[in-house]
């Protein structure tokens, strides 16, 4: 695509309001989102050799839908339309999954969803959406102001919200399970064993669970941890908890 048609492209679609896509910034960002089926009009790099090079190193099962894909665009140009562009100065856009497929998959899963009450860091948004992806859960549910899919938690999960349901809903609106809350004062997680179909519910990164989902939990969970050290981060206390899960084998491209 010529450099003109390309960047007037890019910024027709960011000016969407009602279909906004999404921003992969980053080559393992799109090398994410093409290995778990997105629908992804148009990616930019600053150095098509250099890309190309780079998929050929760590993604050799997308070198025959790259060179088709991607377009080049001068730095200042990329900049124009990412201020802040990834190292590997590679940027794409890509279609919003399906909320109702989203949904239909939180409801007839086959392994735990992860419930994130009022998350305010995007980063941890991001590294808890790559944890599920790479555990195999069936999906990440946020509460709260924080969109799960802002640029911010898509760069921090690598482009992995393709690999597990993302949504953002009320408390309210969760699918049916038993519910499991992590709370410091609940029953020792190692004698506890975790269903499939469990909700693991995590609360905020500051105060932990509100009353409303401590009271509609069916059980309270605590991690393992020494006495004096006041929490883990969100993100590894997530980890933690699908590792004592156990999750199915998962086999594929790294």
């Amino acid at each position: 695509m010529p450099l003109q048609s390309a960047t007037a492209s890019w910024r027709a679609l960011t000016r969407r309001a009602d279909d906004a896509p999404v921003l992969l910034d980053g080559f393992h960002a799109l090398k994410h989102a093409l290995r778990f089926g997105a629908d992804i009009p148009l990616a930019l790099t600053t150095d098509r050799p250099r890309t190309l090079a780079l998929a050929a190193e760590l993604a050799p099962d997308l070198t025959p839908v790259l060179p088709a894909l991607l377009t080049e665009v001068t730095p200042d140009e990329l900049r124009a339309l990412v201020p802040r562009p990834h190292p590997t100065e590679v940027a794409a856009l890509a279609a919003r999954p399906s909320r109702t497929a989203n949904l239909a998959a939180l409801r007839t899963r086959l392994a735990p969803v992860i419930v994130l009450e009022d998350p305010r860091n995007l980063g941890n948004i991001g590294a808890v959406i790559r944890l599920a992806a790479g555990f195999g859960a069936a999906g990440v549910i946020t509460t709260g102001p924080a969109d799960p899919w802002h640029p911010g938690a898509v760069r921090g999960a690598a482009g992995l919200h393709y690999a597990t349901a993302v949504e953002r809903l009320p408390l309210a609106g969760l699918p049916p399970g038993p519910l499991y809350a992590l709370d410091p004062e609940g029953d020792d997680i190692r004698g506890v064993g975790l269903p499939d179909d469990a909700l693991l519910a995590f609360g905020t990164e500051r105060h932990g669970l509100s009353p409303g989902l401590r009271a509609r939990a069916d059980r309270l969970l605590a991690l393992p941890m020494r006495p004096q050290v006041s929490s883990y981060n969100l993100a590894t206390s997530v980890a933690m908890t699908l590792f004592h899960w156990g999750g199915p084998a998962v086999s594929g491209p790294s």
